[in-house]
This record gives structure tokens, sequence and C-alpha cells, in this order.
């Protein structure tokens, strides 16, 4: 059964209402509704914490959707749950998928920006300078572009770039 069909309290009832409506008004072909649908059941599933299942809907909606920015979206929170459970790397490469269909999505940058900082810190602790500046510089440049992106959005991140000098003056104006 869909976790739409199954969703027992009154928000996720509403939602799933609401968006079976939409689904059936908008003028979509069924593909399109049926990735909706998948990334829909994604969503509540990584809302749920259940990461496993809402992998599998993503991967689904992946599969079946074609609109290049709604694929953004569905890389971007198949990168959220591999972050959340640690798989940096296959996070990483998600968000990158994610930017080759729509540069545009500075929450994309910031998120990368903040994986490359966390795996330099780690590295920093370890003794590994090199690849701690690495990761910096690298955490640097995303979040350079995100905040270019966003310029009123990402408030500490601006901080750490000043403080550390890591940012150009042209990132603050």
């Amino acid at each position: 059964m869909p976790r739409s069909q199954r969703n027992d309290n009154f928000i996720d009832k509403s939602f799933t209402v609401m968006a079976d409506l939409i689904l059936k008004l908008l003028p979509t072909n069924p593909r399109a509704k049926e990735a909706f649908a998948y990334y829909r059941d994604g969503m509540s599933a990584q809302g749920d914490g259940e990461y496993a299942e809402a992998l599998d809907n993503y991967e689904e909606a992946l599969r079946l959707e074609e609109d290049p920015n709604d694929r953004a979206f569905i890389l971007y929170n198949m990168a959220l749950v591999f972050t959340s459970n640690g798989d940096h790397e296959r996070a990483l490469n998600h968000y990158e998928q994610a930017l080759e269909l729509n540069a545009r999505m500075p929450q994309v940058l910031n998120n990368m920006a903040v994986i490359h900082h966390h795996l330099g810190s780690q590295a920093q602790e370890c003794g590994d300078g090199d690849e701690a500046d690495r990761r910096f510089d690298l955490a640097a440049e995303f979040w350079t572009k995100a905040i270019r992106l966003a310029p009123n959005n990402y408030i500490e991140a601006q901080n750490w770039l000043k403080t550390t000098g890591r940012g150009g003056a042209d990132v603050f104006f």
C-alpha cells in the first residue's frame, strides 16, 4: 500500500487529499503524476525517518520524472538522506547531479559547503592539515556561490568566510 494511503495523522491526510486534488486538476501526463506520487511518498517517509523507504520512492520518482528541475529536487532530497546516514561522498555526488540540472539552488551549494567543512574539521582533528585546507577551500567555494545566489542567507557562512579570510570582498556586497 502506498504511504500516502496509510497516513494516520490529520496533517498528512490533509496534505494527501490536497495533493491528490491538485494532481487530478493539473494538465500533466500520467507519468509525471506518478513521479510526483512517489516523490510525495518519499518526502513523507523521509519525514518519518524511514530513509530506506524514502530512497526507494525517490529512485522510482527519478526514473519516471522527465522535468530537469523536478529531477534536481529529487536528487537534492536523496542527498539529504545520504547526509543523514553519514554517506557524505554519495551525498556530494547527488548534490552535484542536482546542480547539473539546476545551477540556481543555493540550498544545494550550502549543503555541499557544510559537508566539506565537516570533513575539513575531521581532517584537522586527525592532524591532516593539507586535507583540512583542501576541504575548507571547497567549503568556501560553495558558500561563496550560495551567498551570491541568496545574499541575505547563510549569515554564519558569511561570518566564517570573513573570519577565516577565505571569502573574497565581492561576496559581502
